[in-house]
């Protein structure tokens, strides 16, 4: 269940309270005495706390210090980060509803505060057959504030919500979601929220000639679907749609080149973690009723080892046509994305963004603090897009993409190769997909930061649901 986060006119009592303020704030107000002004003064001006609790007869007062940076998004995503510490204590509490006042008159940093609450306060429990602490959730935020509108909470609660049900898909684990479930959520969410949904299934890929997706299929008991999600409002702001891919390998083994099962196919069922930012951009955009007409495209399959499974050695056609030699089964990311990026020209986009955790070479390079980024043609709009991450603090750090590491793909037997060596293992996979391009793309490589082994403030154990955040912040600026 997500957070609910509204705006009210009135301070209500009997809620546990949040002041949030500076060291300029005179905290004055909201039953607070003089001697509780003076333990406030105290805490934050000498012992320089940023969280002072005073306990009052029928509520708690929380007094929250935003701490001075020059970087704006800095001191935002503190506050973000200050708003799950502070949830800690709100749950030991029991705390079910909190309202937060803006006493600094900073609408950013109040957003911030409850964004950070709403996040941190997720869990995936849907297994769980006895309830433990951890289960004690905040069911209500309401925001105080004059400077902050109605329209502003209503989307933060959209993405919010979005984001919960992205790190549920990321959760679900293959005994429940295949790919014929997967495509059963997004028609569910796709209800919900207002956006079309639209499923190929097997026979429908095959006529589509999707060679990728079929062989990374080809091990599988379950079929693999192929989704299509739109949302086009009236008067959208623009004439051409914008496209997102996002790669839905529900269960990734690694196929015949198989991985190692500790700390890698033990979290195999987060590589679906591209398509469930996508389904959960989808949701986002559609329930807040952007004006903005977006596409979304989702190969999804397992990669299972069996005596039909595709090998190393063979050589697949493509949906447009390309031979590719297949020297590791265990990319296969870039394999159904392929399909999905040249079924991507018949809308002939404004511009193309795929999303997949698909390198640990990604990660390697960056670890899980941010999202790697290649872009072709796509200047203007990668630079919207940084400055979208830059907010969220989903940041993108853009690799070189020299057209050198396009000979690093080519095959000696077929037209290219799902491998390029071992040296930019990132860049090269991102050149395999520039292959069924013809369009503005942007290539997000979330292997970093789509799934924790332990939390990191607002950013829960297991599936982060990262991109949702990102994606509407900026398609947010293309409908300014």
């Amino acid at each position: 269940m997500s957070t609910k986060i509204s705006i009210t006119s009135s301070v209500p009592t009997g809620e546990t309270l949040v002041l949030l303020g500076t060291k300029k704030t005179s905290w004055k107000g909201y039953s607070l005495k003089s001697g509780d002004l003076d333990y406030i003064k105290v805490e934050i001006n000498k012992k320089e706390k940023e969280l002072v609790e005073i306990n009052q007869y029928d509520r708690r007062v929380i007094v929250q210090l935003i701490k001075a940076k020059k970087n704006k998004n800095q001191q935002n995503e503190m506050v973000r980060r200050a708003g799950a510490a502070l949830l800690c204590s709100i749950k030991a509490n029991k705390d079910t509803k909190v309202t937060i006042v803006d006493l600094a008159n900073n609408p950013g940093a109040a957003l911030a505060l409850a964004e950070g609450m709403a996040l941190g306060n997720y869990t995936f429990n849907k297994y769980k057959t006895k309830k433990g602490k951890e289960n004690v959730s905040l069911n209500s935020i309401k925001l105080y504030s004059k400077a902050i509108k109605k329209v502003m909470v209503t989307e933060l609660y959209n993405v919010n919500k979005a984001t919960s049900y992205a790190r549920s898909l990321v959760n679900e684990p293959l005994s429940y979601l295949t790919a014929t479930k997967f495509s059963a959520e997004i028609r569910k969410l796709g209800k919900e929220a207002g956006f079309k949904v639209e499923v190929f299934t097997k026979k429908k890929i095959q006529a589509l000639k999707m060679g990728g997706l079929l062989a990374v299929n080809q091990g599988s008991l379950d079929p693999p679907t192929f989704n299509i999600m739109e949302w086009k409002p009236r008067k959208a702001k623009n004439k051409k749609p914008y496209v997102l891919v996002g790669k839905g390998v529900v269960y990734d083994t690694g196929g015949l080149s198989l991985k190692p099962t500790h700390n890698s196919m033990d979290h195999m069922k987060c590589d679906m973690g591209g398509a469930a930012a996508v389904v959960g951009t989808m949701y986002a955009v559609a329930k807040s009723k952007l004006p903005i007409h977006i596409i979304g495209l989702i190969p999804a399959t397992d990669n299972r080892p069996s005596g039909n499974a595709y090998v190393p050695g063979d050589v697949i056609t493509m949906h447009d046509g390309t031979s590719v030699e297949v020297l590791n089964t265990d990319a296969e990311g870039r394999l159904i994305l392929a399909d999905a990026l040249s079924y991507a020209k018949r809308y002939k986009p404004e511009l193309v963004i795929d999303l997949a955790t698909l390198t640990g070479a990604a990660m390697m390079a960056i670890g899980n603090y941010g999202i790697v980024s290649m872009q072709e043609d796509a200047e203007k709009e990668h630079a919207l897009l940084k400055e979208s991450g830059e907010e969220k603090y989903e940041r993108l750090a853009e690799m070189p993409f020299w057209e050198e590491y396009g000979e690093l793909i080519k095959s000696k037997i077929a037209d290219i190769k799902n491998l390029g060596g071992p040296h930019a293992g990132a860049i090269t996979a991102g050149k395999f997909l520039h292959h069924f391009t013809d369009y503005p793309w942007i290539h997000l490589d979330i292997a970093g930061p789509a799934y924790l082994d332990s939390p990191d403030g607002y950013r829960t154990f297991g599936g982060t649901g990262v991109g949702v955040r990102l994606l509407f912040q900026f398609f947010q600026k293309k409908c300014q």
